[in-house]
């Protein structure tokens, strides 16, 4: 199992990256949010060797429009992770199954070289999620033992806390295996 994290604008810009093998680093959201530390908190984590991901909150309607705005903004190079983070707004509203499942499918249409993923809770992914579509893989939210989350899917990654920030592992042998992963899209 291997250890990651993932960032927001509310983590400085650099982060402790020991024994961090991977980093997920919010880009975007809706069509108009950019995270101001992007570039900063990108730099951190090629600087100590990390593999890469970008995520995007997705917000209902205009699913092209964000996907396009998305890709946009999150750095394009081979390897990097994409991901589409699924959840309720602050607005207490919901993209829709077929809005996640064709934002997915429209980040892989303008970033082949990319692997896209979906990240959602356990609760979303149990009682919301109808289609079990996560692209090229998931990401579960689920705050239990690392690298046990309560669920029957095969998942790549597994937010296991937030406290102090949001922890993850991912399922993958060694490093230089989820480089090869995240490579072969």
């Amino acid at each position: 199992m291997l250890r990651g994290i993932d960032v927001s604008s509310y983590q400085p810009s650099s982060y402790d990256t020991d024994g961090l093998s991977f980093v997920f680093i919010k880009a975007t959201e809706g069509r108009s949010y950019t995270n101001p530390k992007l570039s900063a908190q990108t730099k951190t984590a090629r600087d100590a060797g990390l593999v890469v991901g970008f995520y995007h909150f997705l917000w209902p309607g205009n699913l092209t429009a964000q996907a396009e705005y998305f890709v946009s903004k999150a750095p394009d190079r081979r390897g990097d992770i994409l991901a589409v983070d699924w959840e309720t707004t602050g607005e207490g509203t919901r993209a829709s199954n077929s809005e996640k499942d064709r934002f997915i499918r429209k980040v892989k249409e303008l970033r082949p070289d990319n692997r896209v993923v979906l990240y959602c809770n356990r609760h979303f992914w149990l009682n919301v999620d109808t289609t079990s579509y996560a692209g090229d893989g998931l990401w579960i939210a689920d705050y239990v033992t690392a690298g046990k989350p309560r669920i029957k899917a095969r998942w790549r990654f597994h937010q296991y806390t937030d406290d102090p920030l949001d922890k993850n592992v991912a399922d993958f042998s060694s490093r230089s295996a989820l480089k090869e992963w995240a490579g072969g899209a």
